[in-house]
C-alpha cells in the first residue's frame, strides 16, 4: 500500500474568523517551503483541511519535515477513494494490513461529512470493522485503546482512509505574528523561550553578546548551533553577536561588584533594544523565570527593564526548571546547551550578586561614566549570521548608529 496524500489538521486556527484565511495562507507557504526539496508534492487547501498530494513523492521524508512546521494540530497519511462502500472497506483492510501486529487490537472511527452518503457513521463502523475482522487472523477489536485506529472520512468531494494520526506541532504558522528580539546565550532556558514565541507565530531574530578571549570560539559555535536547531522551526533565523568585552571589562571597573550583573543585563537590553528597532522588531523576549537566578527576581527585572519601554516578554516566567528542560530535551537544544563552554553571563558573575538592587542606585552607579560610545561601538561592529533550515547562509554587519 502507498499513501497517495497526507491530510493536514489546523487545530487551533479553527478559531480565527476573519484572520483564518491569512493564517491558512501562511501555513499553506510555510508548508510549501518546507517541501520544497519535493518538487511533485502539491498543496490543496479546504474550509477546514489541507491535504499535501504526494504525487509519488516517498511519505516518510515528508512526515519528518511537516512535524517541524507550526500552525498543524495533527495530520495522516491518507488513501483517497470514491465513495463507494467496497472501495473504502479495500482500503482499510489494506490500511490495517500495514500496521498491523499479530494480537493486536483495531477499531473503525467515521466521520461523514456528506450527509447525502447512504450509511451513516455507526454503519460505517460496523460494515468496515467486520469486513476486517472476515479477512484477517489475530486480530479483534478494542474501541478504548486500541492499537489501531482506522479512520475514516466520508467528504463531498472522495472518502478518505487512514490508521495513523501525528501530532503536529500547534501553535500558529511561523512569521504570523509580528517580529520579536529573542536574547539567546548558550543556556538552556533562551532557546525554549524562543521556540515557544515561535510557536505563537513570531519572526524571531537572535542577539548573542559574545566576550572573547573569556569566551571562546566554541562558545559562540555553541550558540550558532542552537540557532540552527530553531531554525528547523520556523525556517529561517538571524542571529546577531555582538561583541561585548569592552563594556563588561568597564563594568567591572565602574559598577560595584553587587551591582556588575545588573548593569550587565541593561547594557545588553540597551543594545538588544537598538537592534529591535533597526530590524522592525516589536518586542524583546527572554528565557527568565521567575526566581530561579539573582537576576530573575522581581525586583531584579523592574530594575533591568528600567531602560526602555519596550515590552520584555518572558514565555518561561511561571515554569518550573524541570518542565523547561522537558522541552529543550524535546526540541534538541538540551546537549548543545550542557557543552562546557561558558557566555558572557556567567564567567563575570559576582560572587553574591544583589537579589533586590534599588532601581535608583544602578541609575546613580551608571551616570559616572558616559557608556553611549561603548554601546555604540559594540553595535557597529555586531556580525550578523543568517541560518535557513539548519544551513549557514551568510555572514555580514550591521550598519548602526542611534548612541
Amino acid at each position: 500500500m502507498k499513501y497517495d496524500r497526507i491530510l493536514i489538521r489546523y487545530g487551533e486556527l479553527t478559531l480565527k474568523g476573519r484572520n483564518r484565511k491569512f493564517f491558512v495562507r501562511k501555513l499553506r507557504d510555510n508548508i510549501k517551503m518546507k517541501l520544497r526539496e519535493f518538487p511533485e508534492a502539491r498543496i490543496e487547501t479546504t474550509h477546514d483541511r489541507m491535504y499535501v498530494l504526494l504525487n509519488g513523492e516517498p511519505y516518510d521524508p515528508v512526515k519528518q519535515k511537516l512535524s517541524f512546521v507550526f500552525g498543524i494540530q495533527s495530520f495522516s497519511p491518507a488513501i483517497q477513494t470514491e465513495k463507494n462502500i467496497e472501495e473504502i472497506k479495500k482500503a482499510a483492510l489494506e490500511v490495517i494490513k500495514k500496521s498491523h501486529q499479530p494480537g493486536g487490537t483495531f477499531k473503525v472511527s467515521a466521520r461523514r461529512s456528506d450527509k447525502t452518503f447512504e450509511y451513516d457513521t455507526n454503519q460505517l463502523n460496523q460494515i468496515i470493522g467486520a469486513h476486517i475482522l472476515t479477512h484477517m487472523e489475530d486480530i479483534s477489536v478494542d474501541v478504548k485503546k486500541p492499537d489501531i485506529d482506522v479512520l475514516v472520512e466520508i467528504r463531498s468531494e472522495a472518502a478518505y482512509i487512514s490508521g495513523e494520526v501525528v501530532q503536529g506541532q500547534g501553535g500558529f504558522p511561523a512569521r504570523s505574528s509580528g517580529k520579536g528580539i529573542l536574547m539567546l546565550s548558550g543556556g538552556i532556558d533562551s532557546p525554549v523561550a524562543g521556540y515557544l514565541a515561535m510557536k505563537r507565530g513570531v519572526d524571531i531574530e537572535a542577539v548573542h553578546f559574545h566576550s572573547p578571549p573569556y569566551t571562546s570560539e566554541r562558545a559562540k559555535q555553541k550558540v550558532i548551533d542552537i540557532a540552527a536547531k530553531l531554525a528547523q522551526f520556523s525556517g529561517r533565523i538571524k542571529v546577531h553577536i555582538v561583541p561585548f568585552t569592552q563594556i563588561q571589562e568597564k563594568i567591572h571597573e565602574k559598577i560595584p561588584e553587587g551591582y556588575t550583573m545588573t548593569s550587565t543585563r541593561r547594557m545588553m537590553l540597551r543594545i538588544a533594544d537598538v537592534l529591535r528597532q533597526k530590524n522592525d522588531a516589536l518586542a524583546i523576549f527572554n528565557g527568565e523565570s521567575l526566581g530561579q537566578v539573582a537576576s530573575q527576581t522581581m525586583e531584579s527585572m523592574v530594575a533591568i527593564n528600567e531602560v526602555t519601554n519596550t515590552p520584555i516578554l518572558r514565555p518561561l516566567i511561571a515554569m518550573d526548571k524541570t518542565d523547561i528542560i522537558k522541552i529543550a530535551n524535546e526540541i534538541d537544544t538540551l546537549e548543545i546547551s550542557n557543552r562546557p563552554y561558558e557566555d558572557c553571563c556567567t564567567i563575570f558573575t559576582p560572587p553574591a550578586p544583589k537579589t533586590k538592587p534599588k532601581t535608583e542606585k544602578i541609575v546613580a552607579f551608571e551616570s559616572k561614566f558616559d557608556w553611549n560610545p561603548l554601546l555604540a561601538k559594540a553595535v557597529e561592529e555586531t556580525e550578523t549570521i543568517v541560518i535557513k533550515d539548519n544551513r549557514l547562509e551568510k555572514t555580514g554587519q550591521q550598519d548602526f548608529d542611534l548612541f
